[in-house]
C-alpha cells in the first residue's frame, strides 16, 4: 500500500479508501419483494420425461431499531446491594438489506422407467448496509460516543446431481454435490470517543479510537453419497429389508483479516487546535486533515486472526428393517470418521503457521420400532446417538470485535465434540384424512455440550467464547395436533397446535464453582397455535407463538467471596408473545394476500439473572435488563399473477 509522502504511515488518499464518514438520510416508504417462477415438463414419444422448475426472487427492506438499550452487568455488589454496570448505553441502528435468489432444477426420466436424474441449483446473494450509533457510559463511568459503519455481503451456491433407480426387489440412489459460500466485510469502520481526557468534552484519546477492518471468508464443500435397499421375498409374511450406504464430505475454509488504526504525530502536526473534539464525520475526517502532518493509517493486522480449515468426514452404515405383522423394527449402525485440521499463526506480526488436528472415529447406533395398534393408531419408540462437532470458528484462536456485544469473540482450541443420546416414545393418532394427533415423551443426554459463554478480563472487558460443560440432560413432552373443525360444523377451518414442556439441566464435576442450571439455548416451554381458513377463493390464517425464557449466554465464575461463588450473571431472552394474521383472495389469474406480522408488538427483552446472598444474609433474585427494543409491526401486500 502507498505510504504518505514523508513515510509517516499509510496514505488515506492514495489507496482508494472510502473516506466519506458523513451520514445520509433516507425515508423509504415501503419494503419491496419481487419473485417469479416457471414450471415446465415434456414427455417424448419413447416415454421419457424432461421437467424444469425455475425461480428467481428479489427483496429490499429497511430496519430501524431506535432506541435500543445495550447494557452489560458485572457481578452484583453484595455489600451495597446494587448492580454494577460494565456498560450502560443506548444504540440506534439502521440497516438496509437486499437479497437476490435463484433456483433451477432439471429432471430427466428415461423411457421405460430406467431411473430418474435430477440436477438442483440454488444461488443467493445477500447484502447488508448498516450504521449503528451508541451513547452512554462505560465501566469507568466515562461518557461514550461510538459508531460502526459497515457493509457485508454473502454469496451461497449449492448444486447437486442425483440419480435414483428401482428394480423388482431393490433400490439404489446416489448424489454428488458442491457448495460455495463467502462472507465479505469490506471496510468496517468504527470510532470510539469518551471524556476520559477532559470530563467536560467527549473526544479522541488515541488513534486506536478510529479503525477500519477488512475480512474475507471463503468456503468450499464437496460431497457424495450412495444408498442401497434390498427387499427379501422370503419369508413372504415378513419381507425384511437390508439397507446400506456411504457418505463423504470435504470442507475447506479460508479466513483472512486486515485492520488499520488512525494515527497522528503527538507534536508537530498541522491538525486544527483541539482537533480531538471536532465532530468526526463532518469536521475531522476530511481530506484536508490527511497526510504526514495530519491523519494517516498504521497497519494493525494480527496474523493470529487468520486461519485455514480442512475437514474430511467419511461414513458408512448398514441397517435392517423387519416388518412382522403389527410391528416394524428398523435398526442399524453408522461408522463415521472425522478429521479436521485448523491452520493458524502462533504470532501476530509474522507468518508462523501451526496445525491443530481434531480426529474422531465413532459408531452411531439407532433403532426405531413401530407398533400398529389399529388402522389409525400407532406407537413409536426410538433410540439414536448423534454428534455435534465444533465448527472452524469455534476452535479458532481468531479474535473478532462484535460491535453489538461491545466485546471480543474468540474461539477455544481445546473444544471437544458433543455426543448426544436420544430416546423418544411417541403415540400417533390419525382420526381422519389430513388430521393428526401425536404425543411424545423424549429424553436426551449430552456428553460435553458446547456452550456460548462470556467472562471479564482486565476487570471490565468482556470476552465471549465457547466452552464444553461436563454433561447435560433434557427431557419433556411434546404435543402435536392438526384437526379439521368439521365436527364443530366449521369444515373450512383447521386448527394446528404444537406445544412442548422441557426440563434441561447442565451438570458439573464435584467441587466445581458452577451450579447446575438450564442448558444454553433451551426454553422450558414452546407454544405454537394456528387457525387456518380456506373456502373457494378465500383464505386466512391467525398464528400465535411464544417461547419460554431461555438462557443465551453463560457467565463464568470470577472467584469466591467467603463461602459464596462470584459469577458474572447469566443472560436470558425473556418470553414474548407474537401474533400474525394473513388474508388471501384469488380473482382469476390474480391472488392478493394481506399480511400483518407481530400484531401485538411486544418488546424484545434480554436480562441478566442471578440469585445472590447479600452481606446481611438475605436472599435476592436480581433481574438486570441488558437489551430491549421494539422490532416493529410489519404490514405486507403481495400480488401474484399465474399465467
Amino acid at each position: 500500500m502507498q505510504q504518505t509522502p514523508g513515510g509517516s504511515g499509510i496514505s488515506l488518499t492514495d489507496n482508494h479508501f472510502n473516506n466519506n464518514w458523513q451520514l445520509h438520510t433516507r425515508h423509504p416508504w415501503a419494503d419491496l419483494s419481487l419473485s417469479a417462477n416457471v414450471n415446465r415438463s415434456k414427455e417424448f414419444d419413447n416415454g421419457a420425461v424432461f421437467a424444469l422448475l425455475g425461480a428467481i426472487n428479489y427483496s429490499n427492506n429497511y430496519k430501524t431499531y431506535s432506541p435500543m438499550r445495550n447494557a452489560f452487568f458485572g457481578a452484583y455488589d453484595l455489600t451495597h446491594d446494587q448492580s454494577v454496570y460494565l456498560r450502560n448505553t443506548t444504540d440506534r441502528q439502521y440497516a438496509h438489506n437486499a437479497r437476490l435468489g435463484a433456483m433451477l432444477n432439471l429432471t430427466f426420466v428415461p423411457g421405460k422407467g430406467a431411473g430418474r436424474y435430477e440436477w438442483k441449483n440454488i444461488f443467493n446473494q445477500l447484502g447488508t448496509d448498516r450504521y449503528t450509533s451508541r451513547t452512554g457510559f462505560n465501566a469507568q463511568s466515562n461518557q461514550v460516543d461510538e459508531a460502526e459503519y459497515y457493509y457485508s455481503s454473502r454469496t451461497t451456491y449449492n448444486t447437486q446431481l442425483t440419480g435414483k433407480y428401482a428394480w423388482e426387489v431393490s433400490k439404489l440412489d446416489w448424489s454428488a454435490g458442491y457448495a460455495y459460500a463467502n462472507r465479505l466485510l469490506p471496510d468496517r469502520r468504527r470510532y470510539a470517543l469518551d471524556n476520559s481526557v477532559d470530563i467536560d468534552r467527549i473526544g479522541l484519546s488515541t488513534g486506536n479510537d478510529i479503525n477500519r477492518e477488512f475480512t474475507r471468508l471463503d468456503e468450499h464443500i464437496a460431497s457424495a453419497a450412495v444408498n442401497y435397499r434390498y427387499t427379501f421375498d422370503k419369508p413372504q409374511h415378513v419381507k425384511p429389508e437390508l439397507l446400506a450406504g456411504g457418505y463423504a464430505e470435504y470442507r475447506t475454509r479460508q479466513y483472512n483479516t486486515r485492520s488499520f488504526i488512525y494515527q497522528w504525530h503527538p507534536s508537530g502536526n498541522t491538525l486544527p487546535a483541539g482537533f480531538q473534539y471536532l465532530d468526526l464525520p463532518t469536521q475531522l475526517l476530511t481530506t484536508a486533515n490527511y497526510g504526514d502532518q495530519g491523519l494517516y493509517l498504521i497497519d494493525d493486522t494480527k496474523m493470529r486472526n487468520d486461519y485455514q480449515g480442512h475437514h474430511l468426514v467419511t461414513s458408512a452404515y448398514a441397517a435392517v428393517n423387519l416388518p412382522a405383522g403389527a410391528f416394524d423394527v428398523l435398526a442399524g449402525v453408522r461408522f463415521e470418521h472425522s478429521r479436521m485440521e485448523l491452520v493458524s499463526n502462533t504470532r501476530d506480526y509474522e507468518k508462523s503457521t501451526m496445525s491443530r488436528y481434531y480426529n474422531n472415529n465413532d459408531f452411531f447406533p439407532s433403532v426405531n420400532a413401530t407398533w400398529h395398534l389399529a388402522e389409525a393408531h400407532q406407537l413409536r419408540a426410538s433410540y439414536g446417538r448423534s454428534v455435534n462437532r465444533p465448527e472452524f470458528r469455534e476452535v479458532s484462536p481468531s479474535v473478532f470485535y462484535d460491535f453489538d456485544l461491545s466485546s471480543s469473540v474468540q474461539g477455544n482450541t481445546a473444544l471437544k465434540s458433543c455426543y448426544i443420546d436420544n430416546v423418544d416414545l411417541r403415540y400417533e393418532w390419525y382420526p381422519a384424512k389430513g388430521d393428526q394427533v401425536s404425543l411424545a415423551a423424549f429424553y436426551k443426554h449430552f456428553d460435553s455440550p458446547i456452550e456460548w459463554t462470556y467472562t471479564v478480563t482486565g476487570g471490565t472487558d468482556q470476552v465471549y467464547s465457547y466452552v464444553n460443560a461436563k454433561s447435560a440432560t433434557s427431557y419433556g413432552l411434546e404435543l402435536d395436533i392438526r384437526k379439521n373443525l368439521a365436527f364443530m360444523h366449521l369444515p373450512d377451518f383447521t386448527l394446528v397446535f404444537n406445544g412442548s414442556l422441557i426440563r434441561s439441566r447442565v451438570h458439573f464435576p464435584a467441587g466445581s464453582r458452577q451450579k447446575s442450571r438450564p442448558m444454553q439455548g433451551q426454553s422450558p416451554y414452546l407454544v405454537n397455535l394456528g387457525l387456518f381458513y380456506s373456502h373457494n377463493a378465500w383464505g386466512a390464517s391467525l398464528q400465535y407463538n411464544r417461547i419460554g425464557k431461555r438462557l443465551i449466554g453463560v457467565g463464568r465464575s470470577l472467584g469466591s467471596t467467603g463461602d459464596q461463588t462470584v459469577n458474572i450473571p447469566d443472560s436470558y431472552e425473556m418470553p414474548r408473545n407474537a401474533l400474525d394474521l394473513s388474508l388471501s383472495r384469488t380473482l382469476g389469474h390474480f391472488e392478493f394476500k394481506l399480511g400483518l406480522k407481530d400484531i401485538i408488538g411486544q418488546k424484545v427483552v434480554f436480562k441478566q439473572l442471578s440469585d445472590v446472598t447479600l452481606a446481611n444474609g438475605s436472599q435476592r433474585h436480581v433481574q438486570e435488563v441488558t437489551r430491549s427494543y421494539r422490532p416493529g409491526r410489519n404490514f405486507s401486500l403481495n400480488v401474484t399473477y399465474k399465467f
